[in-house]
This record gives C-alpha cells, structure tokens and sequence, in this order.
C-alpha cells in the first residue's frame, strides 16, 4: 500500500514526505543552493538593445530587496545578475590552475572515459566540430569562467554548506503538485562534460503529484524535467518499478553532470541538440532521414540528420543529497507571493548576447526568458501531460457518468433513426408515385433532394450509434476494472523514454578513441593539402579521402560490414542519378514502354476472364 499524509497537513510537511534524493556524477562542482547567497555575490546590470550594457548595482552592494526593486528601462532591455566579472589573461590562467587544485582536494575529478567521441560516428563528430567553431562566431561564456565559479561557489560552501531546494505546493484540478526547484550557482555541462553550453545560473524542477483519497494525500505520478522529452514522457507513475527507484518514499534522481538534467536511471544519455535551419531545409532533412532508415532500410546514430548528439552523464556515483543521505535537504516554501520569485524577470547570470539563447543565463522559476510566464510554474499539469487525467478516486465516478450519457444518448438515437427512416420510407413511396407522370417531374426533383437530405442524416444517426456502441463498450470494461481495483499498464502514456546508452554501445579500444579525437582535424588538413597539390581534381580526391576516412574507422569501431553496405547503397544512389541524367531519354522511353506493356497485360488478363 502506498504511504500517504494528512491532507491537512502544511504545505512544508507535505514536501518534506515526498522530496527526493538527487545523485550527482563524481566531478559535479555545483549543487542546489539557496538564492540569496548566490545574490548577494553577484552583480546587477541592464542590457539595452544596440546601447552598452550597464552595471547598475555592484555586486556585494546587491540585497534581495534591492533585486526586485522596480526600475524603468525602455522597451526591449534586460536586466541580468553577473555572477563572475570578466577575467583577463592572468585571473583565466589563476582560475584554471585553482579549479585543478579543487577538484583534487574535492577528490571530485571527472573521466570520461574511452568511447565518448567514438560512439557518435564521424558524421555526428563532423557536427560536432561544426558547432564547437560556432562558438566563435556567437555570444558564449568564456571557459575559464567556468573554474572562476567554481571557486567563487566552493567559497559560498564554506560559509554556508547547505543543499536547499526551493519547494512549492500547487492544487489544481483535484491534484496536489510538489515542485522542487533546484538553483545552481552555474552550468558547466560544455567546458566541465564536453556537452552543449556553459551558462551562469541554472534552474533545474522536479514534480510529485498526490490525490486524495480517506483524507489521506497519495503520490500517484513523478515528472522530472529533462533536455529532449515534454509532456507524458517526463513522468512516470509511482508503481512504474522498471524506471522509479524509491527509497523509503523518495524518489530517486539521477542528475546529469554539468546540465543538471533528471533521469529515472543512471547511465549517460545521449541527448540531441537541433541545428538552427530554416523551416524548408529542416523538412527536406526529415524526409531525406525517413527515406534512409523507412525505404533503404539503413541504421542511423540519429533519427533527426539536423541534430547534434552529447552525451549527458547521470552516473550517479558521486555526492547524493536527500533523505537518509550523507547530505540532507534544508528546504525553502515559496508561492507566488515570494518577492524574488514573482517580481524579478530578468535572468539570474550573465546575458552571453547568444542569438540561439544555449549560453544564456535562464531567468527564474516563474518565467521564461523573455519575461512570460513559465509553463511550468501556471501548469503544472500540463507539463507533464496530466491535464487530461483524473485523479484515480474521482475516475471512477466520472466513467459512470459517461457510460450513463452515453447510454441515454443511444435510447435517444434509436427513437430518431425511427422517425428519420419512417420519414424516408414515405418520400420513397411518392417518389415512386410519380415515376411515368411528366408533368411531376419538378415535383419529383424537389422530393429526390429532400429524400438525400434525410439519408444522409440517418445515415450520420446509424454511424454515431455504432461509434457509440465501441466508446461504450470501452468505458464499461474500464469501469468493470475499476470496480475490480485493477490498474493500467504504468508505462502505457510513454511515447519516447529516456534509456542510457547501452554498455556494449560506450566502450571501444583506445585506438579507436584517439582516431575519434583526431579525425575531424586530420580531415581537414588533407582537404587543405588537396586544395594546394591539386586543385582542379580536388572534389573527386575529396570523395576518395572521406571514403578512406570512414572505411578506415569502421574496421576500428568494428562496423566494416555496415559501413561498407551503407557505402554501397550511396553509390547506387548516385550511379542511378548519374545515368538517369545521362540517359533521361532512353529512360522515359523505357517507362512509357514498360507502362504500356503494363497495361497491356492487365486488359489481356480482362479478356481472359
């Protein structure tokens, strides 16, 4: 029996029964913090389209009174926390040097380990280089950033060594939702993990949702927000054993190193980040994938060709924060009366000025970055899908009062098919009345359409008495299950499901390893040597040393069997194009014929029959 709470219990009582424990991956430098140490560290500034940005408090100047202190700005500015100033030469080298010397006394280093590269495939790495020199071209956050927060953060420990959550109890449509808001001082997911982006600040959610049954508050649902996955596919139901792990109660977290990102289990993921594109490429890119994988029937690494893979590592074998834990929670009640929460919409760390919005800081848990308001936060249920589900003690009743509308309405429909086909019956017996009668004839045509009229009403009464019937006998066999206390596949809402790369898909041999960190470069600087030693065949060598490339590495990776038939359906490919080109005509000619032949033996077969 799942254990439950006092309904009337107080809002912190009820997030205190239900909060989580959070496993982070060893090399995690950032944990949830609470917010006003964060603010009083940092600095206050206004970002003014095509003007300079703007400090307006210094930071240790900064209070939380004066962070939501209203202030005018014109149309289009934005107000940002700074949580380490810009560094020069110096302070980056003193940064990187610091943070190694932390991760050693932290005994917190982070390894990759062999395979990171190489289980994406050259394709994917090729991507991958492309959006590393992206980074050239737009606003991101420097790296040694990165070790300055570390620092400045593993400083704020020492004066105050507590892992808060910022909880939040909402009641909607006979639901009682606990969030848990978890705020990191920066996220270091891209110079820390080899991932996406680095931003200051990060806002990070997990939700618990309970209905209530004999005065008692009972979990039913979890939904952990994470990077690729909206809706039903962020929770899972509390019975759910095959992904939920519960630890007297609480459910278990694994965070993503760096993103902090929640998943059920641990592993490393493989997230997918899409490319910008316009809406026409990225339709021809889709369907240019269907028709590899549906009609060439070829695997791919991913199922969108404008998408980046990373890798997000939730190993969950470094510090663990919760219940029963070395470390517990301290937790802070917040509402929308909360001033930081509710008043404050700008973001809480530096505006890297990214155009894409990836190196960013968020803005806070009631807003999104542009100052509307966060889905999660006004909908709750929406967020994970729950806006159409009934709490389980209310379903039963709702089913009954379906099953009973739906059965009057069928009473209602037999009698109406009755007078619609008495009604039918009459105009046919006139119409045949008239049959032989010239002179009725506009009569006769006024009579033909009014009787369409009507079989095409009855005919709309019969479909939805049939399609009555199926809803209803589905409704009774879920109310006779009901009835019965059984209870629905705990899976069955999950479209697409987070799975952590499987083990045999992570680990290659170290030769393979280095191949992968070297080829993109090495790539590129045999298309320069091609370019200089011979420039008018440079395209044909070209296609000979990205075939080299990628054969060579398939015997690496232990793929040469698929590559080499993936190498064979391209060439096909482009031999059909090729000929078809070259000889278009003899190629129509051919169709017509074949066509014609075609159709020839489908009238033989006619005649013969």
């Amino acid at each position: 029996m799942r254990h439950g709470i006092p309904s009337t219990a107080a809002d912190l009582e009820v997030l205190r029964e239900f909060e989580p424990i959070v496993r982070y991956t060893k090399g995690e430098k950032f944990f949830p913090m609470e917010v006003e140490s964060y603010v009083r560290a940092s600095s206050l500034w206004l970002h003014v389209p095509g003007g300079v940005d703007e400090e307006v408090v210094a930071e240790g100047d900064l209070t939380m009174d004066g962070l939501v202190q209203r202030r005018e700005a014109p149309f289009g500015s934005l107000f940002y926390l700074r949580f380490i100033h810009p560094l020069d030469l110096q302070e980056s080298a003193a940064a990187l040097a610091g943070e190694r010397r932390l991760a050693k006394r932290q005994q917190s280093e982070f390894h990759a380990g062999l395979g990171r590269l190489t289980r994406g495939g050259l394709l994917p790495r090729l991507g991958d280089g492309l959006f590393s020199l992206s980074l050239l071209l737009r606003g991101n956050v420097p790296g040694a950033t990165a070790a300055a927060a570390a620092l400045k953060y593993a400083e704020l420990r020492e004066q105050n060594d507590r892992y808060v959550y910022q909880g939040r109890v909402v009641r909607q449509s006979g639901w009682t939702i606990c969030q848990y808001w978890f705020f990191f001082a920066y996220n270091p997911w891209r110079s820390g993990f080899h991932g996406v982006n680095d931003h200051e600040s990060d806002w990070e959610m997990i939700s618990v949702y309970l209905y209530e049954e004999g005065g008692r508050l009972v979990p039913e649902w979890v939904g952990y927000a994470s990077h690729d996955f909206t809706g039903a596919d962020l929770r899972r139901r509390w019975d759910d054993r095959s992904d939920l792990e519960l630890v007297d109660g609480h459910p278990v977290v694994h965070a993503g190193a760096g993103s902090h990102a929640s998943y059920f289990r641990p592993g490393e993921y493989q997230a997918e980040v899409p490319i910008p594109a316009p809406r026409a490429v990225k339709r021809f890119a889709d369907a240019l994938g269907r028709f590899w994988r549906t009609t060439l029937g070829q695997e791919t690494e991913t199922k969108h060709p404008l998408r980046i893979p990373f890798i997000d590592f939730a190993r969950g074998d470094g510090l663990a924060i919760g219940p029963g834990q070395a470390h517990e929670w301290t937790p802070n009640v917040i509402d929308e009366t909360t001033p930081w929460a509710s008043k404050y919409r700008g973001l809480w760390g530096l505006f890297a000025r990214d155009p894409i919005s990836g190196e960013n800081a968020p803005a806070g848990p009631m807003y999104e970055r542009d100052g509307s308001p966060r889905p999660s936060w006004f909908d709750p249920l929406g967020f994970a899908g729950l806006a159409e589900v009934t709490p389980p003690p209310g379903e039963l009743e709702v089913l009954e009062g379906q099953c009973a509308q739906l059965e009057a309405r069928q009473v209602e429909l037999e009698g109406l098919i009755d007078d619609e086909a008495s009604v039918l019956h009459e105009l046919g017996v006139r119409l045949q009345s008239m049959r032989g009668s010239p002179h009725l004839a506009t009569e006769s045509g006024r009579l033909e359409a009014e009787a369409a009229e009507e079989a095409a009403r009855l005919t709309g009464l019969r479909r939805e008495r049939a399609e009555n019937d199926a809803v209803l006998e589905g409704l009774r066999r879920r109310v006779e299950r009901r009835r019965a206390g059984g209870a629905d596949d705990p899976r069955a809402h999950i479209v697409h499901a987070a799975e952590p790369v499987p083990e045999a898909t992570m680990r290659f041999n170290r030769a393979a390893d280095l191949w992968a960190a070297l080829s993109i470069s090495v790539l590129l600087i045999g298309l320069a040597v091609l370019i200089l030693a011979s420039p008018s065949n440079v395209w044909a060598e070209l296609v000979v040393l990205v075939l080299v490339f990628v054969i060579g590495e398939s015997v690496l990776r232990g793929t040469f069997v698929r590559t080499v038939n993936r190498v064979a359906v391209i060439l096909a490919l482009i031999a059909v194009v090729v000929l078809f080109f070259q000889y278009w005509k003899l190629a129509l000619v051919g169709l017509l014929i074949g066509l014609a032949v075609y159709l020839l033996y489908q009238r033989f077969l006619e005649l013969r029959a």
